[in-house]
């Protein structure tokens, strides 16, 4: 918009063409008519209206000036404000200053991390990226304006006395020079240099007035653009931590919930959702009471403990169904939920789903009545494939005898009853000794030793599991009815089987095939009611360790060959009947 001051210039400059016009007709007239005696007067007022003229005409350039620079200053500032991203806007100013100044070069100088100034922007009148060998500038320059804080204008740097002594000026040939600080909140944070190494009196009075009006503005652009280029940084960074966060929060094995001091959820993971049978769209926002879940075990009294006590509930234990009728166990962690300084803002919930784990552990209590605990610790799941392994072994076998004529005429409850204490007094002998239970046969227990898990002694362990096997028996007919009271036969032999799985990938059974296992079988079969038998080659191996004599030969089924056989009677001393 044109300024008052321009609009009086130019209403002056019309007058006085209106003045001249009139004095150019008057002229015109004398002439005419051939007269004199007022041209000298004329001529006069026309040589003072030019005068004028001059001197408006200069005003007008003046303002018109002014005036392009103000309507720079606005396109620069227009600029300036429409964007956050320095360097593109910063670039496009300094090609706008070169251009209306006429400047061969300009530069954008910042103070940097270290608070040394360093070129941010440095630019040609091709609007051009300086070239890092075009870029030196008088430093003596620069210094001055920091040090007085105010902007330097030299139409001939040569020729200044303030610089005429100065390396800078006389090694680039220096002429014209304007610089201006950029000041914000009274700190010097920059300057803006313009130079001509060519041209002298280029730069003016109104050029340098604008530059340091635009540099305020470009002062105060650069600070947004750098608390933008921060809150930026710092935003990406708090993104990314949340990433991690939600991550970490997702990996979380256990489920997770968050609740505002009113009880409603905040946050929660997939583990939860699914504990909970619950989307998250269903979770989020919704007070604690409304999911049918936590409200069975009324979770919302706890929190309110942990909220005003101030204080962690760990191991609540709860076994309940959920919504599918599907059994829990669910064990509840709770604490409460604070920020930096401390303050309460809610609580967290950690719940796990033990309903596998207890399956699982209930399943390895089973296998440990089975397979000693010792043995099941040193399995490794991984190595156990279909198939099997040639393995030195030795077999025991032990059967109640009487218990087929004890059936004829027992209940089957009392019969189950019986046959469980006989067998579980073999098999806690054969546990304790670390041995493998194979199966259960009716009435009769197989087990083997020096597998899974080789055992130097494994022929002594059977020994000894099957002495204690009497002795256990012998114990429980003391607290039985005599129609009630059974005895063992044991049979016990050494030699190499095929121990593997056996199956399928549904129905597993861990076994062992072999020759010498038939072999204990007969053993056990030929045992009289109370008697333990070994085969004389496994005798051999631990003779000096047992009690034991020879008994004639025996004609088994399926051998050829008569088995020499001892029985056994005791342990010697340095042998007890039991580990325990």
């Amino acid at each position: 918009m044109e300024s008052d001051s321009s609009k009086s210039a130019n209403y002056q400059l019309e007058k006085q063409i209106f003045h001249l016009s009139q004095l150019t007709d008057q002229i015109h007239a004398s002439l005419i008519q051939d007269g004199t005696e007022d041209l000298d007067a004329i001529l006069g007022d026309l040589a003072q209206l030019t005068s004028s003229l001059s001197q408006l005409s200069n005003q007008v350039a003046i303002h018109e000036e002014e005036r392009s620079s103000h309507i720079a200053l606005a396109d620069i500032s227009q600029v300036v404000n429409s964007s956050l991203q320095l360097d593109d806007v910063l670039r496009i100013v300094m090609d706008t200053i070169i251009r209306l100044t006429g400047a061969e070069r300009g530069f954008l100088m910042l103070n940097d991390s270290q608070g040394e100034l360093t070129i941010h922007i440095a630019r040609n009148w091709e609007q051009e990226s300086l070239d890092p060998s075009d870029t030196d500038l008088s430093r003596t320059v620069v210094n001055q304006v920091l040090a007085e804080e105010q902007p330097i204008l030299t139409t001939n740097a040569l020729q200044d006395p303030r610089f005429d002594a100065q390396e800078s000026v006389i090694s680039l040939s220096l002429r014209s020079i304007l610089c201006v600080p950029l000041i914000l909140k009274e700190t010097i944070i920059g300057v803006i240099y313009a130079d001509n190494r060519l041209r002298e009196g280029l730069f003016t009075e109104t050029q340098k007035n604008l530059l340091a009006t635009f540099a305020n503005q470009a002062a105060v652009a650069i600070e947004n653009a750098r608390l933008f280029e921060s809150v930026r940084r710092t935003l990406s960074e708090v993104t990314e931590l949340k990433n991690l966060m939600d991550d970490v929060f997702a990996s979380i094995a256990s489920g997770v919930i968050t609740t505002d001091l009113n009880q409603r959820i905040t946050l929660t993971n997939s583990v939860a959702e699914d504990i909970l049978e619950e989307s998250q769209v269903n979770l989020l926002g919704k007070n604690v009471d409304l999911i049918p879940l936590l409200k069975e075990i009324n979770i919302s009294s706890y929190l309110t403990s942990v909220r005003q006590f101030n204080n962690q509930i760990r191991g609540l234990q709860f076994d309940i169904q959920s919504q599918q009728k599907k059994p829990l166990n669910l064990r509840f962690n709770l604490a409460p939920l604070k920020d930096a300084t401390g303050t309460i803002l809610g609580a967290a919930i950690v719940m796990e789903d033990e309903s596998e784990t207890r399956h699982l552990e209930a399943q390895r209590r089973l296998f440990e009545r089975m397979v000693s605990p010792v043995v099941i610790d040193q399995l490794n799941p991984d190595e156990l494939n279909l198939g099997g392994t040639r393995t030195f072994i030795t077999t025991i076998f032990a059967d109640i005898r009487g218990y087929t004529s004890l059936s004829e005429r027992c209940d089957p409850e009392t019969l189950v009853s019986v046959l469980n204490r006989y067998l579980g007094a073999a098999t806690e002998a054969i546990l304790i000794e670390e041995g493998t239970i194979d199966k259960f046969m009716g009435d009769a227990i197989m087990a083997f030793f020096n597998a899974p898990i080789p055992q130097s002694d494994h022929t002594l362990r059977a020994v000894r599991a099957a002495v204690q096997m009497r002795d256990a028996v012998n114990a429980i007919q003391g607290e039985l009815p005599p129609e009630l009271r059974l005895e063992l036969g044991i049979g016990i032999h050494s030699g190499e089987a095929v121990l593997g799985l056996v199956g399928t990938q549904k129905r597993l059974e861990y076994t062992a095939i072999g020759d010498s296992v038939n072999t204990a079988k007969r053993l056990q079969e030929n045992a009289a009611p109370g008697q333990i038998l070994i085969s004389a080659g496994s005798c051999q191996h631990i003779i000096n360790s047992i009690l034991a004599h020879p008994i004639d030969p025996l004609n088994v089924k399926g051998k050829k060959q008569l088995i020499q056989v001892y029985e056994i009677s005791g342990l010697t001393a340095n042998n007890p009947a039991s580990l325990a």
